[in-house]
């Protein structure tokens, strides 16, 4: 498998953008479906495919009332209770093996969420090269000490988490053995709104805890992870789907192929128009200059002759004297007959 370890050297941004398309519980429970957006993911470009490896009772209590019952009618999920939810989103984890072999033979990085202990254990098994803790589990300190420990790189994302909490959590991570860490920059809703995101977190983010950071994002198009490329996110994951016609847990925030590749595109182009810091003309825009306005006799003019407005103007070409010379040079003569078009220089001047 591909090592994964050089998405985690970006602090200097020096490659583009890491893309991770999160297949979460957008298979509808139909290993065909699994395999045929692992394929998708592959024909857009992404660089990983990221799981969720969990279990209902691993998640939640089999309870239907109460803070287990999803009664929010501005929730996607609102009348399933939480059981009943993870129940309909989880990956059966005798797919995992499958759907990785995929991933191997298509050139992608594949790897998971685990949501509990057990879940390390199983994703241990299949020699996962890093792990992703959801914003969710970012207080989970047992959970992040049970990754840390592998030694494998982690991405934590850092929804709702407050400062303190991600002092705590990188903290624990690190005590823990984990060398490799990177933060994602996350709105905990779904679908997130741009004016929600706040992506001016993310240098902040950088540096206060001196790690890679990306954005694991839930707003909808592309036009947000662009701009946080500009910011120094290094990774980026979205939700991914064949179709969001076709519904399923998360369905409504997920993109679709056609928009993956399009973000695949766009966010290599933003980082690739970083560039550095730069004045003057690059080497591309040499050839340019000459279109730069400069100073033209406007007539023939005859040796001996007074400069003035009439007969001088800045115009384009750029291969005359420059246009601050131009109060300068009125009121001089000229020593030579000149025709209209003639770029003015010094040797024409007495």
């Amino acid at each position: 498998m591909e090592s994964i370890i050089p998405l985690i050297d970006q602090l200097g941004n020096r490659t583009p953008p890491f893309i991770i398309a999160e297949m979460s519980g957008n298979h509808n429970q139909s290993l065909d479906r699994a395999l045929a957006l692992v394929e998708a993911a592959a024909k857009a470009g992404v660089h990983a495919l990221k799981l969720q490896t969990y279990r209902a009772e691993t998640m939640t209590l089999d309870v239907e009332k109460g803070e287990f019952y999803i009664n929010d009618p501005n929730s996607l999920w609102q009348g399933n209770s939480l059981y009943k939810l993870y129940q309909q989103a989880y990956t059966p984890w005798e797919w995992h093996p499958l759907i990785f072999e995929r991933c191997q033979e298509l050139g992608l990085i594949v790897f998971s969420t685990p949501f509990d202990e057990t879940a390390v254990d199983f994703l241990e098994s299949l020699n996962v090269p890093c792990y992703k803790i959801a914003s969710f589990e970012n207080t989970d300190l047992p959970l992040i000490r049970k990754v840390a420990r592998t030694g494998k790189p982690m991405i934590i994302s850092t929804g709702m988490a407050t400062v303190a909490e991600l002092d705590e959590t990188v903290r624990t991570a690190r005590e823990a053995g984990c060398q490799q860490l990177i933060l994602l920059k996350c709105t905990s809703t779904y679908p997130a709104t741009p004016e929600n995101t706040n992506l001016l977190t993310i240098p902040h983010l950088r540096d206060l805890f001196r790690v890679s950071v990306g954005l694991s994002d839930h707003t909808l198009g592309i036009g947000v992870a662009v701009a946080s490329v500009a910011l120094g996110a290094t990774v980026i994951e979205k939700h991914f789907t064949l179709s969001r016609a076709d519904g399923g847990v998360d369905a409504t925030f997920s993109m679709e192929p056609q928009e993956m590749s399009l973000l695949v595109k766009e966010t290599k182009n933003a980082w690739q128009a970083l560039g550095k810091i730069t004045y003057g003309a690059t080497e591309d825009e040499k050839n340019s200059l000459v279109f730069r306005r400069s100073l033209y006799l406007s007539q023939d003019i005859k040796a001996g002759e007074t400069l003035t407005s009439k007969n001088v103007r800045i115009v384009r070409p750029g291969l005359g004297l420059l246009p601050k010379y131009y109060d300068i040079i009125l009121g001089t003569k000229i020593n030579q007959n000149a025709k209209k078009g003639t770029p003015l220089t010094w040797k024409l001047i007495k």
